[in-house]
């Protein structure tokens, strides 16, 4: 999760079963046109690639009081929980969300070395133990706030992090100056709306 934060979290699931209902910050952060990338290298180069990605998104999260709570295909997923990142833990997310963008190269003017966009929106989660499999649990986030957010970051250009409405009002965003966009997120009964931020503003 973070091993800076909790290095027996894993066992304390196994132990104690359950979780709560708590407003998060979520984060996660998708490699851009992954499949055409790995057409177009060898499989070994683009591993090197995703685990330098890894590396790099999840540096970020540890160090600025995130959980990560799950790495997988080209998506590092995070979120950070007001105990450990503070009251102010919307605008500590879209901050990250920045830091990532600028770890994978999006401030350099010869372009990103790998292409992420990031999607961040705070909500109610469930946060706890989930069984996987023969009696071992695992710390898991579940409910409609997750999938939000997973669906704002498959909106998100390389270079863009994409913030719902509940974020920028959290964090304390003026809107002027963002980009407004609507979504008709799969999965959702309603347009969502968001704002779409860049490495600098």
């Amino acid at each position: 999760m973070n091993p800076q934060l909790c290095n027996v979290c894993e066992r304390f699931a196994n132990k104690f079963r359950g979780g709560t209902e708590l407003e998060v910050s979520m984060l996660f952060a998708d490699v851009r046109g992954s499949t055409s990338l790995a057409e177009g290298i060898r499989p070994a180069e683009f591993s090197q690639r995703i685990n330098r990605f890894y590396r790099a998104a999840t540096n970020v999260l540890f160090h600025t009081n995130a959980f990560v709570e799950k790495l997988i295909g080209d998506e590092v997923a995070g979120f950070y929980a007001p105990g450990f990142a503070g009251p102010e833990h919307a605008r500590v997310a879209v901050d990250a969300a920045r830091q990532i963008l600028k770890a994978t190269g999006h401030d350099n003017p010869d372009g990103p070395w790998i292409p992420v966009g990031v999607g961040v929106h705070t909500g109610v989660a469930y946060i706890g133990s989930v069984e996987v499999a023969e009696g071992i649990s695992d710390i898991a986030l579940l409910g409609d706030a997750v999938n939000t957010t997973a669906r704002l970051a498959s909106k998100a250009g390389p270079g863009e992090v994409v913030i719902s409405e509940a974020t920028r009002t959290a964090a304390g965003f003026a809107q002027e100056g963002m980009q407004s966009r609507q979504f008709n997120l799969k999965g959702k009964s309603e347009i969502v709306d968001a704002w779409v931020l860049s490495v600098t503003g």
